[in-house]
């Protein structure tokens, strides 16, 4: 039986680059059966046979034989950063449609070229990141224009990643065996590498950015003793957006700090908070403000004991998801490879635990998109919006300053599904039978 939304026929993918992130997009790969591999590429010919021997899929001896492949609809480019442009290059004037790993480009007039090109040739190209369409992200979306927390001012955005030069990255590997590359990352940066999963949802629900504040520096100079070019890419950035729409946010990214991830929208009625962006039913906070929760606050062994601090309303309620049709990817264990029964199970409690994405599904979108005929769910000028702010924020540096946007981008709305979900988030919310109790003995204490 089709779920409620999906469309029926496959689309042909090719997928270039079988390093460390092509696992993390194979994780959920079954969910979307619509989508049909047809093989694999990497200049790394050893690579290329392990993933076909994990995963069983075909193996295309090079580029060309892709492009010549009349079954492809759309490739995944998931190459190094700095191969983006060359090769998202080659494969839109080879007439494939592309959806690239983020980011795009590191150059916004080599992102502007590669559109242009798109353009002109009636092609579809799109990037990655795709949280924006996760469940979490799509709740807070709803409870914002339902007026859950009243008018929007503030956001504050987290991404610290840990120290992970202190975690031993060099013996990190992926479940085919790549090697997480801890080099190229300190290489490009954790801003350039991260801010862009925080850019995304905070631009989806509130529209373009006027102009950023920021600064970058070089916090962590002992990362490794091995040789790195360039050696002083910023590790630390924190930026302040001025949003067209008169949100303010506040982004920080470093992996200095202890991982925190969490994301929050402060409005003058309220707060939505969630513990992370990564996990795709990341839990979603509604706080209505009241005497009693913002009172509360005041006391210590509220705040060091959050789940008493739950009982006078601090923090609020988990609101229940709006679910898309694909919600239960990130919900079951992996079903793809050679995989034993034992390492599922501790893959199911690390997803649980630690968090679980589905990168499959920015792509299953446009290739849904690309079927139905309709317009890209991550539009064009969003992306070269989010490419100009990464590139601002990592590149303030120490003396930082003001830098007003030359993009923009139409705001667009929430998945279908969530437009079409019933039910009201403010008009639903009850904060508790002891808050609502204790919060209107302080208002007749006030009247008194």
């Amino acid at each position: 039986m089709k779920m409620q939304g999906e469309s029926t026929g496959k689309t042909g993918v090719a997928i270039i680059g079988c390093g460390y992130v092509f696992d993390h997009y194979m994780t959920t790969a079954w969910a979307h059966p619509e989508i049909d591999v047809r093989g694999v590429y990497d200049i790394d010919l050893a690579r290329s046979a392990k993933v076909s021997d994990y995963y069983g899929f075909s193996v295309y001896p090079d580029l060309q034989a892709i492009l010549d492949d009349p079954e492809v609809t759309l490739v995944l480019n998931l190459t190094s950063i700095e191969a983006h442009f060359e090769l998202t290059r080659a494969l839109l004037e080879g007439g494939k449609n592309v959806y690239s790993e983020k980011p795009l480009t590191t150059d916004l007039e080599e992102a502007r070229t590669l559109f242009r090109i798109a353009e002109e040739r009636g092609l579809v190209l799109s990037s990655a990141p795709c949280n924006f369409l996760s469940d979490s992200v799509q709740t807070m979306w709803k409870a914002v224009r339902d007026g859950a927390i009243g008018k929007p001012l503030l956001i504050y955005a987290e991404f610290d990643d840990n120290p992970i030069y202190l975690m031993k990255p060099e013996t990190w590997r992926s479940r085919t065996g790549a090697p997480w590359p801890y080099i190229h990352e300190y290489e490009m940066g954790c801003t350039f590498e991260h801010v862009g999963y925080h850019l995304v949802w905070m631009l989806a629900m509130f529209g373009p950015v006027r102009s950023v504040t920021a600064f970058s520096k070089v916090v962590v100079p002992h990362k490794t003793d091995q040789p790195m070019h360039p050696a002083d890419t910023p590790d630390f950035s924190v930026a302040t957006l001025d949003f067209v729409s008169g949100v303010t946010a506040r982004v920080t990214c470093s992996i200095a700090a202890p991982a925190d991830h969490r994301m929050r929208v402060i409005g003058d009625e309220g707060e939505l908070s969630t513990d992370t962006y990564r996990h795709y039913q990341s839990p979603v906070f509604l706080e209505r403000f009241s005497q009693l929760s913002l009172n509360a606050r005041k006391a210590r062994s509220l705040r060091l004991q959050p789940l008493f601090g739950r009982g006078f309303g601090v923090g609020g309620r988990v609101l229940p998801f709006v679910r898309h049709w694909k919600s239960f990817a990130t919900m079951r264990a992996n079903a793809a490879g050679k995989t034993s029964f034992f390492k599922k199970l501790v893959a199911g409690a690390k997803r649980r635990e630690v968090g679980a994405q589905d990168k499959m599904l920015g792509v299953a979108e446009t290739a849904r998109a690309l079927r139905m005929g309709e317009p890209c769910p991550i539009p064009p000028d969003f992306i070269l919006h989010v490419t100009e702010l990464t590139l601002a924020i990592q590149g303030a540096g120490t003396m930082g300053g003001a830098v007003a946007l030359t993009t923009s981008f139409v705001p667009f709305e929430p998945m279908a599904s969530t437009k079409a979900d019933p039910r009201n988030y403010r008009d639903s919310y009850s904060p508790g039978f002891l808050a609502k109790r204790m919060d209107g003995m302080i208002e007749r204490l006030h009247q008194h």
